[in-house]
């Protein structure tokens, strides 16, 4: 085969792949783009709601300075979350400072954060909107930011981009102040965990605590019924979520307030780069293509003999 034919069916080869890995089953797939701008490495966990399916990862290793994407489909909820200070021996066993996951691995196996942990929640919606939150429900770990991107709607970054261990009241400090409590984690009453008589929005009012992560990150969940300004919506989007952003982008310094309950995130099928949603498919095709052209590689190098 001639090399210009030889790279040409590569090329048809390419296209028909990312195509059928973007519309699994004819539906239309999102990207989550894990960044990590910490000064440190983090060990990102996925966890996906009952009913989703797991992604490539249930949890991986992520330095400084790094990324890694994965493909989820329409639909798929679940959520995220870094691990700090872990130790993971050659074997790939071992545990973390906070957000461990309990698995003894660096896979989480379907299992979630041990608090306190900072959470972002997605629900994909079906043809619909998407919901999402960075929630401080469970505590909080580390700095981190949600900002969608080619998708339609409001669609605004959320999060939080301030260090809250730094002045968390003491009652809450976690470890070696490597982490803050919620109240309900810290104390286990029901006033603070929006249990027992405290189970509704009628009855469970923001606590002297919560409204203090509230202050400090506006657009983070602080406590269980804290809906109204901290889910987001947006349709058609691919998402980054970025651990221990340097500062906000003009993106996230410009919030709109939100409406209606988030949920969470789960997914299949693991890829890296760009969106797939849409009329964002074509112009990333067209993309990779132009791309492909320019490099100067013998079919050998692309897995052709």
């Amino acid at each position: 085969m001639d090399h210009f034919s030889c790279r040409f069916s590569s090329l048809i080869s390419t296209v028909v792949l990312l195509f059928l890995a973007s519309y699994k089953g004819g539906v239309l797939a999102a990207t989550f783009t894990f960044v990590n701008k910490c000064e440190y490495t983090v060990w990102p966990g996925i966890l996906p709601n009952a009913g989703s399916p797991s992604l490539d990862s249930t949890g991986f290793e992520l330095p400084k300075d790094s990324s890694r994407s994965f493909i989820a489909p329409t639909g798929w909820s679940g959520r995220f979350w870094a691990r700090t200070g872990c130790n993971f021996v050659e074997s790939g066993v071992g545990s973390c400072s906070t957000g461990d996951c309990g698995s003894g691995q660096v896979e989480c196996n379907g299992l979630g954060a041990a608090p306190p942990a900072t959470l972002a929640e997605f629900t994909l919606g079906s043809g619909g909107q998407d919901f999402y939150d960075v929630s401080l429900v469970d505590g909080y770990n580390l700095p981190m930011v949600i900002e969608g991107s080619g998708g339609s709607g409001m669609c605004a970054s959320t999060g939080c981009v301030s260090d809250i261990n730094r002045q968390c009241p003491q009652e809450l400090r976690s470890g070696e102040g490597d982490a803050c409590k919620s109240a309900c984690e810290a104390f286990g009453s029901p006033e603070y965990c929006c249990s027992g008589a405290f189970n509704t929005p009628a009855t469970c009012k923001p606590s002297v605590y919560s409204e203090m992560f509230k202050a400090v990150c506006p657009k983070s969940y602080s406590y269980a019924y804290d809906d109204a300004t901290s889910t987001f919506t947006c349709s058609g989007a691919d998402y980054t979520v970025t651990f221990c952003p340097s500062s906000p982008s003009q993106k996230s310094t410009s919030y709109s307030t939100p409406a209606t309950e988030g949920a969470a995130s789960q997914g299949s099928v693991t890829g890296s780069g760009a969106g797939v949603r849409g009329h964002r498919f074509r112009y990333w095709i067209w993309g990779r293509i132009g791309n492909w052209i320019w490099e100067e590689q013998p079919c050998s190098q692309m897995g052709r003999g």
